[in-house]
């Protein structure tokens, strides 16, 4: 009777967490440290990103977003809150993404992109092959009407005296 109080919310319900059940993704198991799981995961992304050079793109935005989710997980003790706050899925398809991500940094050291020296010159082949008709096109879609009011305000704002105009004379 005791143990089915604790088990079903009843007196001693706070001091038992809980547990997930089930992730309802075939293939995904439940994780049930998913929490500590995800902070040593997070803490090793930090540490491995530090091969990429400070100045680049990809390593400040994994170093953000991982900073980000770590202080979450050490701010909270429930898997629950911790897949509110960071809205990204399920914990564990978070521990799947933050595995994914520690690949993706060791292809990224190993094809090293920013090593392009700046004089570097790729050759670009045009091919006026007409697409065939059952081939999808990308075409973006209009910009919002709006877009376009709020450009030509930009554009016809005279500009103050102590900046130069953007705006080109033709």
């Amino acid at each position: 009777m005791f143990l089915r109080r604790i088990l079903t919310g009843g007196m001693g319900a706070v001091a038992m967490a809980k547990v997930k059940e089930t992730t309802g993704i075939v293939g995904l198991e439940v994780v049930p440290n998913a929490r500590e799981v995800l902070i040593s995961l997070y803490k090793r992304t930090l540490k491995e990103i530090q091969a990429v050079p400070e100045n680049e793109g990809y390593r400040k935005a994994v170093e953000s977003f991982t900073r980000h989710r770590l202080q979450v997980c050490q701010d909270e003790e429930d898997w629950e809150m911790i897949e509110k706050r960071i809205g990204c899925g399920q914990v564990e398809e978070l521990i799947e993404e933050a595995q994914d991500e520690l690949k993706l940094i060791d292809k990224m050291i190993e094809w090293d992109p920013w090593g392009v020296p700046d004089d570097y010159e790729c050759e670009v082949i045009e091919d006026d092959t007409p697409i065939p008709k059952h081939v999808p096109q990308h075409r973006p879609a209009p910009l919002p009407e709006e877009f376009y009011k709020t450009l030509e305000a930009v554009m016809s704002k005279p500009a103050p005296k102590d900046e130069p105009s953007t705006q080109s004379k033709a």
